[in-house]
């Protein structure tokens, strides 16, 4: 077990941290096995650490392990509009359902700045018609940027929802960062955060 973790009442080790990036403030949650949260963005560090607080009541506040300063520095580059790499980034998906996980499998291999659709992820997972069962399990991703839900749209070029605060507003943006084709991209910065 990483020195940087406190044991909850079942034995698990969990940690938070809030971290700032060029969209808001974000927050991670780690186990020992991996990343098993990721939350976008929030205006101020204390609703983020509210929201993580609520979210993981057995985690507390400390300083990320160094495996979770990488992928804090790279979901900062991400957001920035610099090229990094999330996919090495290891998730602890002990709570996953095996459909959701095998849609974020899926969409662990979209590169920044392209998108794929529901239903060509449903396809890759061996049935089209399993579109809306693939926008519901990206509606519960846990690990958003790093699972990238935002890089999944609806088809006929229509954007898809998006759960994380500022809804489709924050996914365009995100796509915008990163210079993906998407109808409606915002740009980085704005008054609305």
């Amino acid at each position: 077990m990483r020195p940087e973790t406190t044991m909850n009442e079942t034995g698990t080790a969990r940690g938070f941290a809030v971290f700032e990036t060029a969209i808001g403030t974000c927050g991670i949650a780690w186990s020992p096995s991996g990343i098993v949260g990721v939350h976008l963005p929030e205006r101020e560090a204390s609703e983020t650490r509210r929201r993580l607080s609520r979210r993981f009541p057995d985690a507390r506040e400390l300083p990320p392990p160094p495996d979770v300063r990488q992928a804090i520095a790279g979901i900062v580059a991400l957001l920035h509009g610099e090229p990094a790499d999330l996919t090495s980034v290891t998730l602890d998906m002990a709570e996953v359902a095996p459909f959701n996980r095998r849609v974020y499998e899926v969409a662990r291999t979209i590169p920044p700045g392209s998108t794929l659709t529901y239903g060509e992820i449903a396809s890759q997972l061996g049935d089209r018609l399993l579109a809306r069962d693939v926008g519901q399990a990206l509606g519960q991703n846990p690990f958003a940027i790093v699972v990238p839900c935002h890089r999944v749209v609806a088809a006929g070029g229509k954007t898809g929802g998006f759960s994380a605060r500022g809804g489709v507003r924050t996914k365009l943006r995100m796509l915008a960062i990163e210079g993906a084709p998407a109808a409606g991209t915002l740009p980085l910065f704005d008054d609305g955060k």
